[in-house]
């Protein structure tokens, strides 16, 4: 498949991502403005800064007038699991993908693109994901504006079910990989399990959001690594 092929299939993909992201954003780019955030800037800020938390963050700590090495270290806390999906979305590149591809994949990546990029059969084209972050962080741009400047005028509860949607989107991700293979049905049980007892066990409930997916994410993917390993000839196919 050429690489023009691959950006349109990942644009694709992008779309049902970018509406959801589009409803998510429309109430941060109304905590962009509480903070005293120009409309235009909180759109920079969605365009450049690809992690809804890290950027809740970074409002958040703006409107308290917190210092920039405070701002830093939050947003590397919050946004550090994305090391570990760039990590992962490595492995699916063709070997022969250069250094400059593999960083520019790296900005691209999100929890939903991520989760899309996964799913492709075989070697990953970094096009796909390239495709897929064009529509998505369009979205994700469109709504923090929005937000920021209509979204006064809208009454909470439309906004508050507006951010559901997302959620229904990330499920949809999964859910037609979890129907094909079963033990990613039970990754996904066992997730949402370990999920729930992560928020409120002592002591680890106290840690941030991005802390807690990772200590999840190395734990489940290290437990799967060694109770079903993938056969040296099943990846070689």
């Amino acid at each position: 498949m050429k690489n023009s092929q691959w950006f349109v299939k990942g644009m694709k993909a992008g779309v049902p991502i970018a509406l959801g992201y589009f409803a998510v954003a429309i109430a941060l780019g109304i905590s962009a403005v509480s903070a005293g955030i120009p409309a235009i800037a909180a759109a920079l800020a969605s365009l450049l800064n690809n992690a809804s938390a890290g950027e809740y963050i970074a409002f958040t700590l703006i409107a308290a007038q917190a210092s920039y090495s405070e701002l830093v270290a939050m947003e590397i806390v919050a946004n550090s699991r994305y090391l570990l999906m760039s990590a992962a979305l490595s492995q699916k590149l063709e070997p022969s993908t250069s250094t400059l591809k593999r960083l520019l994949l790296g900005f691209t990546v999100t929890d939903e693109i991520f989760g899309v990029s996964m799913m492709q059969e075989g070697y990953l084209s970094p096009y796909f994901t390239y495709g897929t972050f064009v529509v998505a962080t369009t979205g994700w741009t469109a709504g923090t504006l929005f937000g920021a400047i209509m979204g006064s005028v809208l009454p909470t509860a439309v906004v508050t079910a507006l951010g559901v949607g997302l959620y229904g989107m990330f499920i949809s991700v999964f859910v037609p990989e979890a129907k094909k293979n079963r033990v990613v049905a039970i990754l996904v049980l066992i997730s949402f399990a370990l999920s729930a007892l992560f928020e409120y066990a002592p002591y680890i409930r106290e840690l941030s959001s991005g802390i807690r997916i990772i200590i999840l994410t190395v734990l489940i993917s290290l437990g799967v690594a060694i109770i079903c390993p993938i056969k040296e000839e099943e990846r070689d196919a």
